[in-house]
């Protein structure tokens, strides 16, 4: 019990990581256009964060829980791959690149696993699908940011440039609170997948037949959104200004229309349990409502070093996560 109880705390350090490392997806926008102080807008996205589970059914959080053979989990795989996930989620962070926090999950989850009991270990139409969506949900943010931005555009061209910025703010207001949302309810989810995995290593939680999601208790739905929500009003002021300054140059009407396509991309996902990346998602959304201008307007050196961030991500988290099931391994730790 004390093991699942220590997996459990280790789980939710990583759900306030992932909150303070990925706040600036859901407050870089509304922060750089200065629509909201850095303090009020982590209050604003730290709610929105929490009360996501009132909106999403769990669908991610039970794929999560069915990516590995439920034989081969155990509570020292978990460990090994959420200390994976963490170590490099820190690493980016000090370094103020805004890598993906569920990649580097799902690549700690997966190195560990491989090390035990190989490549058969992995449910590959599961990571398939997530390594899938790597590029998909970038590509899906950047389109829809571009053409939301040209429409509003088209509405707005002639309309006093005064009166459309002060719209425009207020609707930042809206845009950043769903992004929040969707941000909460894909992101807490992959926590609560790796819980609900530990649950069913110790055998507190009874695995479902092979192809089916697991139940995820209520009380773990709960921990989860709260460790995030806390973890986003900490705030993660590093990446925060590579996201909302360093990528391109937002207006509150590119900011209201990079955070709305972002939400969009969110919410089919969520809604198709597909755990994405909320890095990749907003970091597309932004640079496709940059390029409408030109695309010089992207600082594409900025944008070149967060991608080699999303390329090292999933290997360098499986890489550390194998090296602490081994050094387990090494010193007896059954499992």
């Amino acid at each position: 019990m004390a093991a699942l109880l220590a997996i459990i705390a280790l789980a939710l350090i990583f759900d306030f990581i992932n909150g303070f490392h990925d706040a600036a997806n859901s407050i870089a926008t509304i922060v750089s256009t200065r629509v909201m102080s850095p303090r009020m807008a982590v209050l604003w996205a730290a709610f929105f964060n929490f009360v996501a589970f009132l909106v999403f059914d769990t669908h991610v959080a039970g794929n999560i829980a069915k990516g590995v053979v439920p034989s081969v989990v155990t509570l020292t795989l978990v460990a090994s791959g959420l200390i994976g996930a963490i170590v490099w989620n820190l690493v980016t962070w000090y370094y103020g690149l805004p890598s993906s926090s569920s990649h580097a999950l799902l690549g700690g989850l997966a190195g560990a696993a491989i090390t035990k009991a190989g490549f058969s270990s992995l449910d590959s139409k599961f990571f398939g699908k997530t390594a899938l969506f790597i590029v998909v949900s970038p590509v899906v943010g950047l389109i829809i940011g571009f053409i939301l931005m040209h429409v509003v555009t088209a509405i707005f061209r002639n309309a006093a440039p005064r009166k459309v910025d002060r719209g425009f703010r207020s609707m930042q207001l809206v845009s950043a609170a769903l992004y929040s949302l969707g941000h909460g309810g894909n992101d807490a989810q992959k926590t609560m997948g790796i819980i609900v995995a530990a649950l069913i290593a110790s055998g507190h939680l009874v695995a479902t037949e092979k192809g089916k999601s697991p139940h995820v208790p209520l009380w773990v739905v709960l921990i989860c959104h709260a460790a995030m929500g806390l973890g986003t009003m900490s705030g993660g002021w590093r990446i925060v200004r590579t996201m909302g300054m360093k990528i391109t140059k937002l207006a509150p009407v590119g900011g209201f229309c990079a955070e709305t396509s972002g939400a969009i991309t969110l919410f089919m996902a969520t809604g198709l349990g597909i755990p994405v990346s909320t890095t990749h998602t907003i970091t597309g959304s932004i640079v496709g409502v940059g390029s409408t201008r030109k695309l010089s307007a992207v600082r594409w050196g900025v944008a070149g070093r967060i991608v080699w961030a999303w390329v090292l991500t999933v290997p360098a988290a499986a890489g550390v996560s194998a090296l602490a099931y081994l050094l387990a391994h090494a010193l007896g730790i059954p499992g």
